[in-house]
């Protein structure tokens, strides 16, 4: 489906936040503008002429500045009511929010953001670990040491949020630098997850390390060997061949 082919309907109850979204196409269908208009009626002029300005950024831009624009407006905090928003758009602006609270350590940031990294929604998912990814670059050592205890979580949406969240390449956003040089300091997150059960975990590490087989070959082929060799789990080979695409690929040319 293209954005074209959305009936009207259906997006003014996406404007307006009366409804989710329902796929990718959707989501990025949003008039942000509209939507804040609808959301916050006495946010002022000025702050809607700057977001309706913004409309052919990126979208992970725009979701940056509409939280600005937000914590600008109301210093005393929106957050905590758009969490619990019907719309997902809103409860992403909630994510970027958190991001915006400079004084707030990262353990604080995490779990006040804990609850929209276990969102039902997937782009809710999405926007949680965006949105404190510039945190995470910032504080890797700690990031990696909190998360070590998210990839052990009994929700699979936690789990994967801690190796989502740290992937050296990732998606829609700045590169890890450190990870891309030394993979190795993230295996606190990796090792307890090269098992999981769960589908979304697995396509998450196996991305994870097929970033990494980018710059560092060598090392995710040999963790590979040592998770198969150590690990015979049906979960474990199909992280393993995911992680191992590019380098396969690279051996057929």
């Amino acid at each position: 489906m293209r954005v074209a082919d959305i009936p009207s309907e259906r997006l003014n109850l996406l404007n307006t936040g009366q409804a989710e979204s329902t796929t990718l196409t959707e989501c990025l269908a949003v008039d942000f503008a509209a939507l804040m208009r609808a959301t916050f009626p006495d946010i002022g002029q000025e702050r809607l002429s700057a977001m309706q300005a913004a409309s052919g950024a990126g979208i992970t831009r725009r979701m940056a500045l509409a939280a600005k624009l937000i914590h600008d407006a109301y210093p005393q905090g929106m957050g905590a009511a758009l969490c619990q928003h019907k719309s997902d758009t809103l409860r992403g602006w909630a994510c970027y929010l958190i991001a915006e609270q400079e004084e707030m350590p990262l353990r604080t940031r995490l779990m006040s953001m804990r609850c929209l990294a276990d969102d039902a929604h997937f782009g809710v998912r999405e926007w949680a670990w965006l949105a404190l990814r510039p945190n995470i670059a910032a504080d890797l050592d700690d990031a990696i040491s909190e998360l070590s205890v998210w990839a052990l979580d009994p929700s699979e949406r936690i789990r994967r949020f801690a190796s989502e969240a740290i992937r050296p390449r990732g998606v829609w956003c700045a590169h890890l630098t450190p990870l891309r040089q030394r993979p190795e300091q993230a295996l606190p997150v990796l090792e307890p997850l090269r098992a999981d059960p769960a589908a979304y975990v697995q396509d998450s590490v196996g991305n994870w390390l097929n970033d990494a087989s980018k710059d560092q070959p060598g090392w995710v082929q040999s963790l590979c060997d040592r998770w198969q060799q150590e690990n015979g789990n049906p979960a474990t080979a199909r992280i393993c061949k995911r992680a191992l695409r590019s380098i396969a690929k690279k051996k057929q040319t």
